[in-house]
């Protein structure tokens, strides 16, 4: 994850093929707990809070990252869980922003 960390996303607005399942693979296993989806075109994961409080609290402080890199999760707010959808939407899949903020929110948390 390191060097994920050192790395700052590249605005994309579109232009290239995503990510491989292979090559996404690849990443996945620089970041720990993502889930890469059945189409190989996203990755999520799911945090636990105490309340619905902690949830809120995590959700601000990941969009100040988000906002920082220029990549933003899609967000799904369940109480006292937070669910956190990557991919890069100009692209139709995963870039290797997606695992950029991954390893970010992960190291912000």
């Amino acid at each position: 994850m390191n060097d994920l960390l050192k790395k700052k996303c590249v605005p994309c607005e579109g232009g290239m093929a995503p990510l491989s399942r292979e090559q996404a693979e690849e990443y996945l296993a620089k970041v720990s707990g993502w889930k890469l989806s059945g189409d190989g075109k996203q990755i999520s994961k799911e945090y636990k809070f105490k309340d619905f409080i902690g949830s809120v609290n995590f959700v601000d402080n990941i969009a100040g990252i988000a906002e920082e890199e220029g990549h933003h999760p899609d967000i799904h707010i369940f109480y006292n869980k937070v669910r956190l959808d990557l991919s890069t939407h100009s692209i139709g899949g995963l870039s290797e922003n997606d695992f950029i903020l991954a390893a970010k929110i992960d190291a912000g948390k």
